[in-house]
């Protein structure tokens, strides 16, 4: 079963251990964008597979989504699943059209 969103319903894909939150991107950084403060804190990446905590970490107001997996499913047969490929959200094409 996947692990949710504390604050909606969607996958959880990074968990703040200072707010002691399991976040999905969306929430991620809507929390994390609140002031500068919250934005320093330091956040695994989960894993894809299991949803583990992963040793990536990042901090900042408004992360990337990224892919994590951790090592127990990279050995673990992990190889032969496939990976959907997500395309970038709206925001972000609108970003690197503008020139930013």
């Amino acid at each position: 079963m996947k692990k949710e969103c504390d604050l909606c319903e969607e996958t959880a894909r990074i968990h703040c251990g200072p707010d002691q939150a399991s976040l999905c991107w969306t929430c991620d950084a809507k929390v994390h964008s609140a002031n500068f403060l919250v934005a320093r804190h330091s956040r695994n990446l989960l894993c894809h597979v299991c949803q583990s905590p992963t040793p990536w970490s990042a901090a900042g107001s408004s992360l990337r989504p990224t892919v994590a997996v951790c090592q127990l499913c990279l050995r673990g047969g992990m190889r032969r699943k496939e990976f959907r490929v997500v395309p970038p959200s709206p925001q972000a094409s609108e970003c690197s059209s503008s020139g930013r």
